[in-house]
């Protein structure tokens, strides 16, 4: 998800420079979009956690 959102920045930023500047706000509005998913299902996993494998005892 944060390769998806690294991409649209760079499309945005491309956009940008070639003044495309409504490409460049929507690239940019999906970027943010993105990154503030992947952000909160970062800290989820995080909070969440790996288990380890069952010792069975």
């Amino acid at each position: 998800m944060i390769r998806y959102a690294l991409i649209f920045l760079v499309v945005a930023i491309v956009a940008a420079v070639f003044g495309f500047g409504g490409l460049a706000q929507d690239a940019a509005w999906i970027a943010k979009i993105l990154f503030f998913v992947f952000l909160v299902l970062f800290v989820v996993s995080l909070i969440l956690g790996r288990k380890g494998p069952s010792t069975g005892l």
